[in-house]
């Protein structure tokens, strides 16, 4: 039975590295990276190569920032894939629509940008259970930090917050890292909602 991961944390956390360890205890030799970075400049093609030669050699390396569905759908049934990152795909989906522009329009268009990344995350998730599929997705956790001082970027976080929070819903298991170490944060959720809740009845 094939199993999910969302793997949260913010910058140099260890998210990447400890998803790696799951993929690698999953699939062994046979996992797919499906990296959604784009090598836009210098520093994030020396950031992309950095990435690649932690790797396992034996790894299949599938780069598309865009079409994600589509690279699912097209993967051997039961293989264990290793999604590194959301938030860039969130990023590319954003950046791929028409510029917003400063008119009664935009709040639609914000809202339809938003709906059309929680539909495409939704159908990743399913393509990957109906392939049977291990699914570990890593994303980082963004709205803790200073608020963007320009519109997109406000955009993006509020965004990229709303796919976490979906993400972590239908996956099977969430785990936040901080400095390195892991925490399952989706059990000890769950466990304390209903402690919480039903302490709230006994009062």
């Amino acid at each position: 039975m094939s199993q999910s991961f969302l793997i949260l944390g913010g910058a140099r956390s260890g998210k990447s590295s400890f998803a790696e360890k799951i993929a690698e205890n999953l699939g062994e030799t046979e996992v797919v990276y499906l990296a959604t970075a784009q090598a836009l400049d210098q520093e994030m093609e020396d950031r992309i190569k950095h990435h690649q030669n932690q790797r396992p050699k034996d790894w299949k390396t599938v780069e598309e920032p865009i079409e994600v569905n589509k690279v699912l759908e097209s993967i051997e049934k039961g293989k264990t894939v290793l999604m590194d990152c959301l938030t860039l795909y969130i990023s590319n989906m954003i950046l791929k629509t028409e510029e917003l522009n400063d008119d009664e329009n935009n709040l639609e268009q914000k809202v339809n940008i938003e709906k059309e990344i929680i539909e495409e995350i939704k159908k990743i998730i399913t393509t990957a259970q109906a392939r049977d599929l291990n699914l570990i997705i890593v994303s980082n956790e963004v709205g803790q930090g200073v608020v963007p001082n320009n519109e997109l970027g406000r955009l993006f976080r509020d965004i990229a917050g709303r796919a976490n929070q979906f993400t972590a819903d239908k996956v099977d298991k969430v785990f936040l890292t901080v400095a390195g170490f892991p925490l399952d944060i989706k059990d000890i959720g769950l466990r304390n909602k209903s402690d919480f809740l039903e302490n709230l009845k006994e009062d």
